[in-house]
């Protein structure tokens, strides 16, 4: 099992949590398994950016972003080179920190 630290979000996740998962396993579908609502409005299908992570530790063993991410990447908020869409972000068997920024796309428009 990998373990994934996330860290403390106001909305998702106040206290931060720990969650062990399956190698091969989105961080998205991780997140979601273990109760952290994290938003994925086009249901992890790589077509949007609200499921947006920041990978603190452990970017190095996830998979390749593919062009498609790479490109919606792009507008996302609070874009940072350790950044990837959750939902295409697969667990290998290095622990992860990863970040939930604070806001999402859709948020962003909302707060300003």
């Amino acid at each position: 099992m990998t373990q994934i630290v996330v860290l403390p979000h106001s909305e998702y996740c106040p206290e931060g949590a720990v969650v062990e998962v399956s190698p091969g396993t989105s961080i998205c579908e991780a997140l979601l398994e273990n109760n952290i609502s994290i938003e994925h409005a086009c249901d992890m299908v790589c077509a949007c950016t609200t499921c947006h992570v920041i990978v603190k530790e452990g970017y190095q063993s996830l998979n390749e972003p593919d062009e498609n991410e790479e490109d919606l990447l792009d507008r996302a908020w609070g874009l940072n080179p350790q950044s990837r869409l959750s939902c295409q972000a697969i667990v290998a068997r290095q622990d992860l920190v990863i970040e939930i920024p604070k806001y999402s796309i859709n948020h962003a428009k909302e707060n300003h």
